[in-house]
């Protein structure tokens, strides 16, 4: 949002008998603080998740904040190796399995109703094999784990850009950000997200309104658990130096 500058009165306001001029004023004022305060406090929690960075383009999700800022166990999340229940909740669920190298398969229920241009987008990505061979540069223990960059810096993404499906972009998504949460890593531009994802490790619920979860883990969650603890940060960032970044060999899309 960009910063606007209010400008004075030209002219004073005249007294009522009442001064409901001045109360009137003052209601507004306040009304508008309240908003900006809001709108501050969201993009300020975004920020500190380190999903985003005003600084680079499309794609961009890499942040300057430490890991205690970066959201680990911000709701006093879910610790590892605890029940999920999203999935459960899904009505005509497609599945994603995402086969990761030397780990396993992280089976994905994703929510068509909730996220359908975000379910959609990654489909066609899968199905085109663009994920094939890609990786998670970025992992935060206690947190998440993020991948899906071509480039596989945070930098990249795929040829086309999406709607934002969340609240701030005013689209109503129901998927909370709780642990085992798949959603979409995106830049400070709402309708940044392209191929970038993050799966939630732990409840980060003050994500929501603020980037498109777009379905849950239904099997495979020890992995993501396991993946989280081997990673080795080069930053509190939680930056991965590229040769040990795991790999997803491939993400098949089925329905049953």
């Amino acid at each position: 949002m960009d910063k606007g500058s209010q400008k004075k009165p030209q002219k004073k306001l005249k007294k009522t008998q009442n001064g409901s001029g001045i109360v009137i004023l003052c209601a507004v004022i306040a009304a508008v603080v309240a908003v900006l305060l809001m709108v501050f406090v969201a993009r300020g929690l975004g920020r500190s998740a380190g999903l985003y960075d005003e600084t680079t383009g499309d794609g961009a999700v890499s942040g300057n904040e430490s890991m205690a800022e970066a959201g680990a166990d911000a709701d006093g999340g879910a610790a590892e190796g605890a029940e999920i229940s999203g999935a459960a909740a899904i009505e005509n669920p497609i599945y994603a399995d995402i086969t990761v190298e030397g780990y396993g398969t992280i089976t994905v229920a994703m929510d068509a109703a909730a996220a359908p241009v975000t379910v959609l987008n990654f489909i066609t990505l899968a199905e085109d094999g663009f994920y094939d061979g890609l990786t998670f540069h970025r992992i935060i223990d206690g947190f998440m784990m993020q991948g899906g960059d071509p480039e596989g810096t945070g930098l990249g993404g795929s040829d086309e850009t999406i709607l934002g499906e969340f609240a701030a972009n005013g689209y109503d998504n129901p998927l909370s950000h709780t642990r085992g949460a798949i959603s979409m890593a995106r830049s400070q531009d709402y309708n940044s997200a392209s191929s970038q994802f993050f799966i939630v490790q732990s409840d980060s619920t003050y994500l929501d309104g603020q980037y498109a979860a777009f379905g849950y883990v239904a099997s495979g969650m020890e992995y993501v658990d396991q993946i989280c603890k081997d990673a080795k940060p080069t930053d509190d960032n939680g930056t991965i130096a590229k040769e040990d970044q795991p790999v997803i060999t491939s993400i098949v899309i089925r329905q049953e």
